[in-house]
């Protein structure tokens, strides 16, 4: 045989070898993953890769196995690799899968600029969940930016050792002097997260619990443990005697969950037996049960696939009738429901809320708890339970004893063999027994990491075409317009535009109104309520709010409309809730508390000078991005003021000093100080940083009288737009006065 056709012989031997291996390797992984046995999937397919490290195939099945495995991080290196090679051509939701796994990260700016290329991506049909959920995170990864800056003031609950292990624990109730729980373990020694085998089940557990509690490792409870059968999500009646609970088995892809339930009596358990068809219909998951008492009567709040429900699985009710041998017909509990999974409900009776988890709504990762509140006969829109409860990782089972809470979560903290966040452990946290006071300093912190709260406008708003520096238009009233024009941006930020470009321009403005306009009013209504909390504790308040314009009106025209936008802050506040805040913006209430906004309306002076100032160019100078982010007003810092602060006596005409357009040298202007106070006050200096301005004054100023300012830049100004404050000093006054100048010299 001829040397080059053996070469060429043994290669497509070794080749077939290869493939009929490959085949073998990724049979084998594919079935272990159906099992729920990811550790040894991912070895198979890790085997795999070796054979063929360019397949998008394994890439995809290595990264799902990864991401069920909840090992995030490498789960968004091979979600990326995926979608890099592919785009969504074979596997469309890969994009969406690593914006998620980024999210659960906690790497909220990266999985921002991913779902909102997710959103453009699946735009091409808006009824989709990869549209959807894309849109829904992006709503979601904003709140959760805002939402870290708050955490619930609560200790952490030591459990004892040997509650959580390395492998996946889950707290369901505390009852009868037992905490009840479910682990993912197996029964034989020393096989744990390293490798699943036919013993490795869901079941319950329990251990004494009492205020102080022994160090004794929970013990199976074999009555209601069935070795073929996952149990777990258990829940007493409200008099303990009976005990419901969740029974599962089968593979992933034929997953079957079902109610149990089993009496309770003396310490005995007996006759575990399912419910009936009315709660566990044919051919549907149901599960994670849990007992409330509304108004007087005795519900089972569960979680199941039904087909009426919004999503995959959602939350229903039945009412308990006969001391739990009757059903009434099983509703769905709407308000909780979503297009995700909504499961593991617990009612506090005492608050009247529903806490479930979701990956829904808005939160910090994957699950988190949300609680609906009940008022008037009705579940409320949920609410993020918030930190520590959540956390970026999926957080679970949620449920209350007394004055501590507890949830399961797989976030980073648990134990475990490998992977840091691949089983779940229980947490607890209780409110602090001793309340420290908060200090002043404490509480302006609060508010200024609250900051800056940005706010939007569309062009020309408020009052279009007025040269006037005041307005009554209310905030609220300007976003809510410039909302509804946003079919009209996205018109015309896409004209001229066909295809995916037309798409993209759309989404693209939808994006901006989402990240920027609406989440702006989100972060005032968050911001907001905690300024009110310390102006009625009687602190004294001054917020410095900026204001911008695009570049397309003349500078002056601009300076008063920033003047404006930041007076509609103002009457917004005075409106709110029927005038609360008014009292402190007049400095007549009660307690002594004082509200002052200080306005420094920069106009266009420290605007993009590329955004497009053309009059004739709509799209770009009005319906852009760009002009878009121009036309704003950020409350940039809060101070607290000193008592009989000076800037509630005085006031500056003009309080903003436009010089516009000057040549480089001296140039003369004036501004008047008046006094409104009832007594004399004292002048100390007028000066600017630099020395760029040369004042001229009288220092006294008499009660309710005034004093004219003659000023004089000097020489060298610098070049281009400028801005900088001039600062006025009183004696007996630490604080300054502060005025803005603005103008343009020539470069």
């Amino acid at each position: 045989m001829p040397r080059l056709y053996l070469i060429f012989f043994l290669l497509i031997s070794s080749a077939g070898f290869s493939q009929n291996l490959l085949g073998k390797y990724l049979d084998f992984a594919d079935e272990q993953y159906a099992k729920g046995d990811y550790i040894y999937a991912l070895q198979y397919y890790e085997k795999a890769m070796e054979l063929d490290s360019n397949s998008v195939s394994i890439l995809w099945k290595y990264a799902e196995a990864l991401r069920s495995y909840k090992d995030y991080r490498r789960a968004a290196y091979y979600y990326r690799k995926v979608y890099e090679k592919e785009e969504t051509s074979m596997f469309p939701s890969s994009l969406l899968q690593w914006a998620l796994m980024e999210k659960q990260n906690g790497n909220y700016n990266e999985a921002i600029e991913l779902f909102k290329r997710a959103k453009k991506k699946y735009s091409k049909d808006k009824r989709t969940y990869n549209y959807l959920k894309s849109k829904r995170e992006l709503e979601s990864c904003l709140w959760a930016q805002a939402a870290l800056k708050d955490t619930a003031n609560l200790e952490k609950v030591e459990l004892p050792k040997g509650l959580n292990t390395v492998n996946s624990e889950f707290g369901h109730t505390i009852s009868q002097g037992q905490f009840v729980l479910s682990s993912m373990r197996s029964k034989k020694e020393n096989v744990g997260e390293e490798m699943l085998d036919d013993n490795y089940k869901n079941r319950l557990y329990y251990t004494p619990w009492k205020d102080s509690v022994p160090e004794v490792s929970p013990a199976l409870l074999e009555a209601l443990n069935d070795p073929a059968f996952n149990t777990g999500n258990g829940c007493f009646s409200p008099d303990g005697k009976r005990f419901y609970y969740s029974r599962c088995g089968g593979t992933e892809a034929q997953f079957n969950c079902q109610i149990w339930v089993a009496a309770y009596q003396n310490g005995k358990w007996s006759g575990p037996n399912p419910l009936g068809e009315i709660v566990n219909e044919p051919g549907t998951n149901t599960t994670t049960p849990t007992i409330a008492v509304i108004e007087g009567e005795e519900w089972l709040i569960f979680s199941s696939n039904r087909e009426d429900g919004k999503g995959a699985m959602d939350l229903y009710f039945t009412v308990i009738k006969n001391n739990g041998n009757q059903f009434s017909k099983v509703r769905p509990l709407n308000a909780a429901n979503s297009l995700d999974n909504d499961i593991s409900p617990f009612y506090d009776a005492e608050k009247k809320r529903l806490y479930f988890s979701s990956s829904w709504f808005d939160g910090f990762g994957g699950y988190d708890v949300f609680y609906s509140e009940l008022k008037n006969g009705r579940f409320e829109e949920p609410k993020n339970a918030g930190l520590p409860i959540n956390s970026p990782a999926n957080d679970l089972y949620y449920f209350q004893d007394r004055d501590s809470m507890y949830v399961s979560s797989n976030r980073l903290g648990v134990q475990y063999v490998k992977n840091p966040t691949c089983c779940s452990d229980i947490f607890g946290f209780k409110h602090p027994r001793i309340v420290i006071p908060e200090t002043k300093k404490e509480t302006l912190a609060e508010l200024n990491k609250r900051l800056p709260v940005t706010l939007y406008f569309h062009n020309d708003i408020p009052d279009p075409r007025s040269k006037e520096t005041t307005t009554k238009v209310n905030y609220i009233n300007s976003y809510s317009d410039y909302i509804a024009m946003l079919p009209e941006y996205k018109k015309e930020y896409a004209k001229g535009l066909s295809g995916e470009k037309a798409v993209e321009a759309e989404e693209d403005i939808e994006s901006f109104f989402l990240q920027y306009v609406e989440q702006g009013v989100k972060d005032l209504v968050l911001f907001q309520t905690l300024l009110l909390e310390e102006l009625q504790k009687g602190f004294q308040i001054r917020l410095n709010v900026r204001g911008f314009a695009s570049p397309l009106a003349k500078t002056e025209y601009n300076v008063a409309l920033t003047q404006r936008r930041i007076m509609s802050l103002s009457n917004y506040l005075r409106a709110f809730d029927n005038g609360v805040f008014a009292p402190y913006l007049d400095g007549t209430s009660k307690n002594g508390g004082k509200l002052e906004l200080v306005g420094i309306p920069y106009g266009e002076y420290t605007a993009n000078q590329i955004t497009s100032d053309n009059p004739n160019d709509i799209k770009n100078s009005i319906f852009s991005r760009a002009a878009a982010r121009e036309r704003k007003i950020e409350i940039q810092s809060v101070s607290y003021l000193e008592t009989d602060s000076i800037f509630f006596f005085v006031d500056c005409v003009p309080n903003v000093i436009t010089l516009g357009k000057i040549p480089q040298g001296e140039t003369h202007f004036q501004f008047s100080i008046h006094n409104n106070h009832d007594k004399n006050l004292k002048i100390a200096a007028i000066k600017t940083e630099g020395d760029l301005v040369n004042f001229s004054f009288g220092s006294n100023l008499s009660a309710k009288g005034n004093v004219l300012v003659q000023a004089t830049t000097g020489k060298k100004l610098p070049d281009g737009i400028f801005s900088f404050p001039i600062l006025i000093y009183f004696d007996g006054y630490p604080t300054p006065i502060r005025l803005m100048m603005l103008g343009e010299t020539p470069h």
